[in-house]
């Protein structure tokens, strides 16, 4: 365990020395922030509480934003070091290629999470703030649910470029596999579904169906998990149909984003082990 500390401490001094994490954060507490602003602001003739909206604007933005920058974190954590001739130092160490793999994985997931907690947390105390009466319970319980689950897409994405890194031969070559994935995840594969639906004409492809072909991708399944976990969010994602009649239960939401981090870093171990460097 020491070892793997070790390089969780390196890979978190490196991200606050090159200050990716000031970056990351201060673009996402502004995108958060504007976001949130600007969707609560049609709430006051309505009964729909202006958190849920910054749930579900929030989670909207976490699809396409933080897929992105957990890629980019990860992409050449191997084969980056490979090109720069640090890798064959470290393995020169008594360490084991599984434990590089780990300790570099919970430093970046560490750096993601303080980006998304704080850049996050600013755009929620605004509108609580900003608000004139108190939020429920339950709506906290909604934000926290999004904050929580935000860092584990992360986490998938993450997993998903250590697998593209171990692979690949050279940096660039990573990193246009990593553009091919994002757009594969977050546009492709909803959008062809789409297209599916469109050729379909619903004869074939019911609710279950599309829940099911949904749960194949981890950002759907993230989706799903924030968006129809309650009335006002459904009702303002336009997921109130998925919500009602084909519900899937947060936990197995949650087993399958846990499932999908799981694998990429066993597969991502497994293709490093094998690596000649």
């Amino acid at each position: 365990m020491s070892e793997i500390w070790t390089l969780v401490t390196k890979e978190a001094r490196d991200g606050f020395r090159n200050r990716w994490v000031i970056m990351i954060t201060l673009i996402m507490a502004g995108l958060a922030l504007g976001l949130s602003l600007l969707g609560s602001t049609p709430t006051g003739t309505t009964s729909v509480s202006p958190l849920a909206v910054t749930v579900v604007s929030l989670s909207s933005l976490s699809i396409f934003f933080i897929p992105l920058i957990a890629l980019l974190l990860a992409y050449d954590s191997v084969v980056g070091e490979a090109e720069r001739g640090t890798l064959t130092l470290l393995l020169t160490h008594p360490v084991s290629r599984v434990q590089v793999i780990l300790g570099k994985f919970i430093g970046h997931l560490f750096l993601l999470a303080i980006a998304i907690v704080v850049g996050y947390g600013i755009a929620g105390l605004a509108i609580a703030f900003s608000a004139e009466d108190g939020f429920a319970a339950r709506e906290w319980q909604s934000f926290l649910k999004l904050l929580l689950s935000s860092i584990l897409l992360g986490a998938v994405f993450l997993g998903i470029g250590y697998v593209i890194s171990a692979g690949a031969r050279e940096r660039a070559t990573a990193a246009a596999i990593s553009i091919g994935v994002w757009l594969l995840f977050v546009l492709l594969y909803d959008m062809g579904l789409l297209a599916l639906l469109a050729s379909d004409g619903g004869m074939a492809i019911n609710g279950d169906v599309v829940k099911w072909l949904m749960l194949f991708n981890p950002a759907d399944s993230y989706r799903m998990y924030n968006l129809t976990s309650s009335n006002d969010t459904a009702l303002l994602s336009g997921m109130a149909g998925l919500s009602a009649e084909h519900r899937v239960s947060d936990i197995s939401l949650i087993l399958i984003l846990l499932a999908w981090v799981a694998a990429p870093l066993i597969a991502a171990c497994a293709i490093f082990n094998r690596r000649q460097v």
